[in-house]
């Protein structure tokens, strides 16, 4: 009976991430999403900051000033019966380890793309991370009230390009000023856009034939559209859901999010066709989400999310049983039972208290530093989920603290944010005094650790970048001499782990240590 009450709990729920490379308008579709559910009353959009409208989903002051995501945020809110869950991530590049890791808790993905630019670097990283989990990835094909590439052209572009097959559901009549309609291909009919408002025609059996489709449409445009619809008909690929579900297949929707066209249509059918929770794998095979004992992992940490209060939220994907308020869990990675009080849910920085969560949901827990990213939570057992990539630092700086009688705070805000995965922190053992080195895969994360520990630990930093490229840590059956590895241009440290990791500026000096010591193996993450 509690498998049953379990499964109609499962069902309705709906776990997803949006990707894109930057500017696709990602944000800007997340705002419309939360629109047409009813979470918010106004879509804020980043390009209304004159006016103070800032994107619900973009709560760090830095993201409202400089237009951009650099967090992923975590929303939730119901639509017709479905209880959705929205990843939304980072759009730039330089943030990819934090969209990797939310893309672990998702059951699928929308994949964004600018119908002006096509697909783009970003989009293609991060199509390859969903390829590899082997989630369904549903296509919107944004910014239709510009003009663009030919439709037909920016599908062949997604076939070439990310080698997965596309099903357009609708097909846009006109862009651009000409833009004049949707036409949804699966229930034959028309939608209609003019003067800002929205209307339906349905053609039922006649489909393109029916009169009422002529009427509404200028000569060229429908002429157009018939032509492209029966090239799709002919040769595309025909709709199928299980191909679908093994992410072999991309559902293409389009649209503009900016204007609202095709957005209710398209988050009505995509929730039709995403999956429910899925199983999630783990050190003893897969955990369902039916099994009836509580378990989840924590996919991302976030401090100072209220800065009033200064707290430390870890998020937590359920993945099987019921969540309760108040609960005791199994810690896995420190052996300890721990209660889980204060679960919250989010819209961005606004957040409500939870009485009970079910697989796919997404959990706020308080974290009073206890909680590390890849964590594995659970009501009994101590197997643990599969774990989350991380990814070698490309960047590298020695970092100073300017102000000495803040100590406490730059050490504490060091922490934190290596806890987050903001940075990567090493320290020098050699010759010396030891130093600090931060690293990180994207420039751009130096001048958010700037900005946050200025801004939320009160204390100012000095970076001074160094030359090294690659971080590989040291594996070996016998103990190493960290003396033999270092040279002129090797800088040996260790990180927060204590284990022992050689800095390099490029692969050239990598070679040379491989080729000299072979019994050494030098790998690219921790985790290795």
């Amino acid at each position: 009976m509690e498998k049953t009450a379990n499964q109609n709990q499962i069902k309705p729920r709906r776990t997803f991430a949006i990707i894109s490379h930057p500017d696709a308008g990602k944000t800007t579709l997340t705002e419309k999403l939360l629109f047409f559910g009813g979470a918010i009353r106004l879509a804020g959009t980043v390009k209304g900051r004159k006016t103070a409208k800032y994107a619900t989903s973009d709560w760090m002051q830095i993201e409202k000033e400089r237009g951009i995501s650099v967090t992923s945020s975590a929303m939730q809110f119901s639509y017709n019966g479905i209880h959705i869950n929205i990843l939304d991530t980072p759009g730039h590049e330089d943030f990819s380890e934090d969209t990797y890791r939310t893309l672990m808790a998702a059951d699928s993905a929308v994949m964004l793309i600018d119908l002006v630019k096509g697909v783009e670097a970003q989009t293609i990283k991060l199509f390859k991370v969903c390829r590899m989990r082997g989630i369904p990835i549903f296509t919107f094909i944004n910014k239709l009230d510009r003009f663009g590439k030919d439709p037909l052209d920016v599908l062949q572009e997604i076939e070439d390009v990310l080698g997965i097959n596309t099903v357009p559901l609708n097909w846009p009549v006109g862009m651009g000023k000409d833009f004049s309609a949707i036409y949804d291909r699966r229930h034959q009919c028309l939608e209609l856009y003019r003067d800002g408002e929205r209307r339906r025609i349905d053609t039922g059996e006649r489909g393109l034939e029916d009169p009422a489709l002529k009427d509404c449409l200028e000569p060229a445009l429908y002429n157009k559209l018939c032509e492209d619809l029966e090239l799709l008909d002919i040769a595309g690929d025909p709709f199928d859901e299980e191909m679908i579900q093994q992410g072999m297949l991309s559902p293409v929707f389009f649209g503009s999010a900016l204007s609202s066209i095709g957005v209710q249509t398209f988050l009505e059918q995509f929730l039709e066709m995403a999956p429910e929770p899925r199983p999630q794998k783990s050190s003893v095979g897969y955990i369902q989400p039916t099994d009836p004992q509580f378990s989840g992992f924590i996919f991302k940490i976030q401090a100072n999310m209220n800065p009033a209060h200064r707290d430390r939220i870890a998020f937590m994907r359920v993945c099987s049983g019921r969540f309760e308020r108040g609960m005791a869990a199994n810690h896995v990675r420190s052996g300890k039972k721990i209660k889980l009080p204060q679960p919250q849910q989010f819209l961005a920085q606004e957040r409500d208290i939870l009485e009970e969560a079910y697989p796919g949901d997404v959990v706020g827990l308080f974290d009073p530093g206890i909680f590390r990213i890849g964590d594995t939570l659970s009501e009994e057992g101590t197997f643990e989920f599969e774990k989350l990539p991380q990814f070698a630092p490309e960047y590298f700086a020695k970092i100073i603290n300017l102000d000495f009688s803040k100590y406490k705070q730059f050490q504490k805000g060091i922490k934190q944010l290596t806890e987050e995965g903001t940075v990567q922190v090493f320290r020098t053992f050699m010759d010396g005094p030891e130093e600090l080195i931060v690293g990180v895969v994207g420039k751009l994360q130096f001048e958010v650790l700037e900005y946050r520990l200025e801004n939320e630990y009160g204390t100012r930093i000095q970076l001074h970048h160094l030359l090294h490229h690659m971080a590989r840590w040291v594996r070996s059956d016998k103990p190493v001499d960290p003396a033999n590895l270092r040279g002129l241009r090797n800088l040996c440290v260790k990180d927060q782990d204590d284990q022992l990791v050689v800095l390099l500026e490029d692969e050239y000096y990598l070679d040379r240590l491989k080729d000299k010591y072979s019994e050494i193996t030098f790998h690219t993450s921790s985790n290795d």
